[in-house]
This record gives structure tokens, sequence and C-alpha cells, in this order.
């Protein structure tokens, strides 16, 4: 082992002391959280006032190792952090979802997901074991063959059932650019057709694809975006100044090209946070030149969401030009593919938010995870739409009527966001019954929040 080895696992080992010291600091009755600098969920929350735990020895890579191919990393290190370390060997996590300040503990208690989960699944099946503070304040190291129900429970448990504070992941080797492929498409029908025979050859005219995504700016305007890695060198595209990747993605036919570093594609979505920039007027060309380049990412933007929801800037504003207030409709979905374009009709139709982003995966394991049961040796397309709409006549009306279509399609919806199941639909679309059995042996004081009541009813 080597001396930085040595050190980064001896700074780590004091990051779970104080961890573990902070937990015990805390009165038996006072519910556990984190105390943490970010966060990407968009669930509105009560204010509890009650102090967090320490996770600030938490936030490093402990080591990378070329040959076996696996990274030990902290539950807080983002995957800005843990990219950096993973590129310079040539590799790269399975799966890096799309937002710099994401953390691996939160990707993979939370889901995680990007243009290589049609080949890779989700982050949490490229866990080999993980290191997890339980409610009962002991940390436990799960894996297929220890503790194997929390383990297989944890994803999708949003910390309910613990915080990972050490996980053993796999990694991939990657080439140093990405050749890309913007695929035009009139009908939607057809572009879910051609995603389809991607995902069973893996390739799109006898060419490899590593990496496969979509954006939807209308019925009869959708693009996929394909990737392919490659090693020879040439002239990139620079989306972190002044263009913006997903409108370079418009050409009126057939097939538009261009090419990444790899660093800059992994983070293509986060410079612009997507499409969202647009919002605090980031898109426009005067304003972007002024605005400095490191406040250009999503963990600023997301800052500027956080004061927006605080103050009711924008409801204070549709006020002031006699509209209503708006909904916020922040979501991710999974429905099979095979009703995708069922899906993407019935939401241009209803819902006035577009772009839309796909993101087709298939699980690499062959066993269900309980607490978002996606089939085995199934595909589903991810779809995500990120805006608000005119509120309706109902409390959350327009993601009330998302949340009934994606159930009849047999899909699934990220726990992200606002939600507002009942407990009945709840538990049946989220493992309800093998998530008590965890939680009775893993926090039987209930220390931590219940996965509903944290998911749902905290709004």
């Amino acid at each position: 082992m080597s001396v930085t080895a040595a050190n980064t696992r001896a700074d780590h080992a004091e990051g779970v002391r104080r961890l573990l010291s902070s937990y015990r600091d805390l009165p038996p009755t006072e519910a556990v959280r984190l105390a943490k600098p970010t966060s990407n969920l968009f669930r509105s929350r009560r204010k509890t006032g009650a102090k967090g735990l320490d996770t600030s020895g938490l936030t490093n890579v402990i080591a990378v190792d070329p040959e076996e191919r696996t990274a030990d990393v902290a539950g807080m290190c983002t995957y800005e952090d843990l990219v950096a370390a993973t590129l310079p060997h040539g590799l790269a996590p399975l799966v890096v979802p799309q937002l710099k300040t994401i953390t691996l503990g939160g990707a993979v208690t939370g889901l995680g997901i990007e243009s290589s989960s049609f080949r890779n699944g989700l982050p949490h099946e490229s866990v080999l074991d993980m290191d997890i503070l339980t409610g009962t304040g002991e940390v436990v190291t799960a894996s297929p063959g220890e503790h194997t129900d929390l383990y297989r429970a944890f994803p999708n448990s949003y910390g309910t059932l613990g915080y990972a504070v050490r996980l053993r992941i796999e990694l991939e080797a990657v080439a140093p650019f990405v050749a890309l492929r913007h695929v035009r498409f009139h009908s939607l029908s057809d572009l879910v057709g051609t995603m389809a025979r991607i995902i069973e050859t893996g390739t799109l005219d006898g060419v490899r694809i590593h990496y496969l995504d979509g954006v939807v700016f209308s019925a009869d305007e959708s693009y996929l975006c394909v990737g392919t890695q490659t090693s020879t060198p040439g002239p990139v595209s620079d989306y972190t100044g002044q263009q913006i990747f997903y409108r370079s993605l418009h050409h009126d036919e057939g097939v538009s090209e261009d090419r990444l570093t790899i660093a800059d594609y992994l983070w293509r979505w986060d410079t612009d946070w997507f499409w969202c920039s647009e919002a605090f007027g980031v898109q426009n060309p005067r304003i972007r030149r002024l605005w400095p380049r490191r406040y250009r990412r999503s963990s600023f933007y997301w800052t500027l969401m956080k004061h927006e929801q605080r103050l009711h800037i924008g409801d204070r504003i549709e006020k002031l030009h006699g509209r209503p207030p708006r909904e916020r409709v922040v979501q991710d979905i999974e429905v099979p593919i095979e009703r995708t374009a069922q899906f993407l009709h019935w939401f241009l139709a209803t819902v006035p938010i577009q772009p839309i982003w796909l993101c087709p995966l298939r699980l690499r394991d062959n066993e269900a995870w309980p607490l978002y049961p996606l089939q085995p040796r199934r595909t589903y397309v991810n779809v995500g739409f990120w805006s608000t709409v005119p509120v309706g006549s109902t409390d959350g009306q327009t993601n009330r009527q998302i949340e009934r279509k994606v159930a009849e399609l047999s899909g699934h919806k990220s726990l992200y966001s606002d939600s507002f199941y009942s407990r009945e639909d709840f538990d049946q679309l989220y493992g309800g019954e093998t998530y008590r059995a965890a939680k009775g042996r893993y926090d039987p004081d209930s220390r931590l929040l219940d996965l509903y009541a944290k998911a749902v009813q905290r709004r």
C-alpha cells in the first residue's frame, strides 16, 4: 500500500470516528440526519433545527486500484471528485450521474442514471460492498454475501435505513474522447424503435455504442444522442462557455456529429443543469458573457432555486401579472420501452413542459431490487422533465396525474421530488413489506425517518 493510500485510509477512519461521535452526542429521542452543504433533492422539507451528523471526513476517494478496476470511496464523495480521481487511470464508474455534486452514497441510496445505463444498469449494481451506519449507531458491512437484506434494500431507501460511509465499486476502462451522433426523428415511435434496436445489438450502423440518451422537443422533433468512445485525437467542442449542449442537437434532417473529451461528455448536462439555467437568464448570450464561468454549474443553480422556493419569487411575479401561482413538476419516471411512445404522446398532450430527457436502462442483475422493483432483463426508459405548470384545482394536480399514468403503464417514479401516493399504493410500488423488515432490523427505534414520511408526507 502506498503512503498516500495509507494516509487516505487513516483520514477516512478518523472521519468515521467523528461521525460516530456526533451520533452518540445526539439525544436518544432526536431524529438522526446528515449535515450536508448540498442536496439534489427537490422535496419540500420541514425545518427541524436538529443538528446533523458530522460528515466532514467522509468526502474523499480513499483508493483507486487500476489493476482490479475498483475504487474505495467515502459515502459523501461527489462524482466530480470521484471522476477526477479515476480518469487519470483511464477508468470511470460504470454509471456517472449527470450532476457534479451528486454523491456516490446519494446515488446508491437514491437512484442515479445516465447514458451508460442501457448497458451498465444503475449505480447500486456496481457496488461490491459498503459500510453503512445504521439507525442503531452501528457500522455494518453490506454485500451480496453479508447483511444481504440491507445490501438489497438500501437502494431507494433515501437514508432511512442508514448512511453509506464507504463503498467499493467497480470501474470500467474509458477512452479519452467520445464521438457523438445526434440522430433526428420526426416520429416518437421511430425514435423508440431505433433505441430498442441499439440496446439489443449494442451498435448503430455497425458501430459500437457506449452511451445512449435522447431529447424530445416536440412530437415531431426528437433526437437520440449516441456516443462511442475513441482514442483518436481531433478537435472537440466546449459547452462550458458560450455554447449550450442541448441547443447543439437541433438540425433539420438525418445525423449531426460532435466530439467531446470524456470528462466534458460526462458533465455535458451540468453546465446548464440540462436546460434549467434558462430560468435564470443564463442562456441569454449577453447575460452568459457576464455570468462567471465558475457559477455555470448545477450546484449554483440549485442554490438559486432554494432561495426561490423560500421566498416564492416566481409566484409573486405571476401574481403581479394576474396569473395563478405555479406547481413544481420536477420528476424522473421509468416506463417499459414498449410503452414509452404512449407515455410521451400523453405527456406532450397533457403537461406543457418541453424539452424532455430520455435515458434507457436495463438492470445488470438478474434479481429485482425490492424497493424499486424494475423487472430484470426488461428495458425501461427514464423520462425526465423539470419545470413548473399553472396550479390546478387540487394540490399537486399535475404530479398526481403523472403518478397515475406511470402506474397505469407499469412504470415507477423516482422519489427525489414531490410525491402524493397513498400509503397503500406506496407500499405496493416501493417494496413496503421488505422495507419494514429491514427497518425493524437496522433501525428498530426509528432514529431515522420512515421512507413514506420522508418521500410523501414531508411537504
